[in-house]
């Protein structure tokens, strides 16, 4: 039975009056009920529906309004036009894809707040984290590319002792792209890779500059 179904599937989105109409009108659709045909009272609708007389007089009312059927007092319902029926069908299909569209629209909101809400939560860890290593004196590193004829080109860090001749400690080394974050003493300088370098000193670029570009 359509009434059934459809209840499944939209909840109580749709009046019960109205689900027990468009199940009538499904049954003129597919001949169950022909035009032209008497159907029994309210009261035998009642029973099949499982609801008050009052429900099924509301779903009725709806139907005569749409010109599906006529409902002749102590007789029953006169069954008048199967192309209403199928009209009445097709606007609520309609109705049924806007008020899903509806909620689609309504879910999709609430996805975007819920990642402009993340955003904003990590956004506030960047910010608190920029200020404790503010707070804790880290410097930014500072960046220098070393020069094909550098004389560290083939050394390691450990062999340059690049902190005690600049007083910088390199937290870092891009090599083409890669970073390779905290190198150790036995990493090799190449050609054009770019140091990351932290330090104190208020001359500390000046000095790494002339220590790293010596021939």
């Amino acid at each position: 039975m359509y009434l059934k179904n459809h209840a499944e599937d939209k909840g109580e989105a749709v009046a019960k009056y109205e689900k027990i109409a468009l199940d009538i009108a499904y049954s003129i659709v597919n001949d169950e009920w022909k035009t032209g045909e008497m159907v029994k009272g309210r009261s035998t609708l009642s029973g099949k529906y499982s609801v008050s007389p009052e429900t099924i007089r509301r779903s009725l009312a709806l139907l005569e309004e749409l010109q599906v059927v006529n409902v002749i007092e102590r007789k029953g319902v006169l069954i008048k036009s199967k192309e209403a029926a199928n009209t009445f069908i097709k606007e609520h299909k309609s109705k049924d894809r806007i008020l899903s569209l509806r909620e689609e629209i309504i879910k999709l909101m609430e996805q975007k707040k819920a990642i402009e809400d993340s955003v904003m939560e990590r956004m506030d860890s960047v910010i608190e984290q920029a200020m404790l290593l503010r707070n804790i004196g880290i410097i930014y590193p500072l960046e220098l590319k070393i020069p094909e004829k550098s004389h560290l080109i083939g050394k390691t860090i450990g062999e340059v002792r690049f902190w005690n001749h600049t007083g910088a400690t390199i937290i870092g080394i891009n090599r083409s792209g890669h970073l390779y974050l905290s190198p150790g003493p036995k990493m090799v300088f190449y050609p054009n890779d770019i140091i990351l370098y932290v330090g104190n000193e208020s001359d500390i670029s000046e000095r790494v500059s002339k220590y790293v570009n010596r021939n």
